[in-house]
Order: C-alpha cells, then structure tokens, then sequence
C-alpha cells in the first residue's frame, strides 16, 4: 500500500537491526560459553545474559508483529500529520442532548475523509486481529475488532459509520487490506452527510453483547458511544484514539 512509506519502513528497518543485534548477541554468548566448556561451568552472569538477551528477542518480535497504524489513507500512516477530525469530532467533547439520547461524552474520533475520493476511499483496521461484531445495515454500519497485545491484554477498535465491508464475522484482518470504506455520494445523499467520516474508538473493557436479530444476523456486539455522561465513565471504557496511536508508534521504536 503507498500509505506504509519511506518514514514507516525506516521504522521497520530500524527494528529488524534491533532484532538482529539482539540475535546476534545471543550468538554469541552462547558460542562463548561452549568454547568454555571443559574449562568452567555455566555461572550466574551467563545465564542473565541468555535471558535479557532471550527477552530482548522475544519483545522485539512482538512489537513488529503488532504494528499499529491509521485506519484511513494518509502518507504516512504512523504520523497525524494529515488527519483532520470533523468539527465536532474530537474525543471527550461534549455531545449535547437529542431526542431520546442524554448529553454525553464523544467515544472515539471522527476522522475525515482523507482523499475527494467518493468511489472506493479504503478504511483499514489500526492492527491486526480478528473480527467479533459487524453491522451493516445503513448509517451506523459498524465494524468491532478484538487484539491482543504482547502482554496478553485484550482491546477493541471500533469503526463506525462504514460501508462496504470486506470483512466476515471471526476473519482475522490486518492493517495493510481494507476492511471497508467511507460512504459513497449516493449513500450520503440517503442517510446524511453528517456521516461523510469515519468513527474510531479503542476500547479498554470489552464491548457489550447484543442479540443478532435477521437484519444485523452478525452484530454480537455493541460500544458505550452514548452511556458515557463523565470523565470517569469514559476513562474507565476507553482511550483517547490519537493518543493511544501516538504512544504505540514511540513505543514501537
């Protein structure tokens, strides 16, 4: 894909040179300490330096599995450079009260179409995992994907307000292919160009389940977007998206 460029390859490369110097090292000691056989035992220092080395390994082939990204087109999709929210799509912002929904407090992020692109503008999961929920079935088409993090934890990303889906329940999707895409003019035309962007949200506890019915046969699942009235419940359920991604991406280095 042209949007994992130049900036994000040289991550990549740096990473495979962490990855190889650890190897390397590894090597090394343990080549040492054969020669060093008949002459002494294994010692303590030995083996710390086997497991460091080992843990090094272990966490640098981690973190290159899990590669977190944007899930729209950009140059670089590792950079917020050229993400632009909607006017009200900032996370934490206050969402006044409507018919039948209280005031709450915004989820996720609402993410611009990136492109003058009204025929196949490509959304993509942030990283990969599998699929638990989609519903498709006009404006509020949604798409819930379930990862699992080096240290075993689990979260969600959410993508909301979505059309054509390229994803099936339980597939395990990846960063680099398309899950769906933004809403064509016919399609704004029909439901509101209110929903000409994309809502992300990452998601700290598990979304609720829900009952499929014969017109969302795959929604298993559904977000707290509109229970979240405090500062408290939203710290509690989520993570501000931007933030979340900016600290993956130094972390990743």
């Amino acid at each position: 894909m042209s949007s994992i460029t130049n900036a994000t390859c040289r991550r990549t490369e740096i990473r495979h040179q962490l990855v190889c110097a650890t190897i390397a090292n590894w090597l090394v000691i343990m080549l040492g300490m054969q020669a060093d056989l008949p002459c002494r035992q294994k010692n303590a220092a030995d083996h710390e330096q086997i497991l460091f080395c080992s843990f090094n390994l272990s966490t640098l082939l981690r973190q290159d599995e899990m590669e977190w990204y944007l899930p729209i087109q950009a140059p670089d999709r590792q950079s917020l450079d050229n993400v632009e929210l909607t006017r009200i799509g900032p996370y934490g912002l206050l969402r006044a009260a409507r018919p039948g929904i209280p005031a709450h407090l915004h989820t996720g992020v609402d993410l611009k179409r990136p492109h003058d692109n009204y025929v196949d503008e490509p959304i993509f999961a942030a990283t990969k995992g599998q699929v638990i929920s989609l519903r498709d079935d006009g404006p509020y088409a949604q798409i819930i994907i379930q990862h699992t993090l080096a240290d075993s934890t689990r979260l969600w990303t959410v993508y909301e307000h979505v059309a054509g889906i390229q994803v099936t329940l339980h597939e395990s999707v990846e960063p680099r292919r398309p899950i769906a895409r933004f809403m064509m003019r016919d399609e704004l035309d029909r439901y509101g160009w209110q929903f000409d962007h994309v809502h992300f949200e990452v998601m700290r506890v598990k979304p609720k389940p829900r009952m499929p019915d014969q017109t969302r046969p795959f929604l298993h699942y559904g977000t707290y977007c509109l229970v979240c009235y405090t500062q408290a419940d939203l710290d509690e359920k989520y993570y501000d998206p931007l933030q979340f991604l900016q600290r993956q991406w130094r972390e990743g280095l």
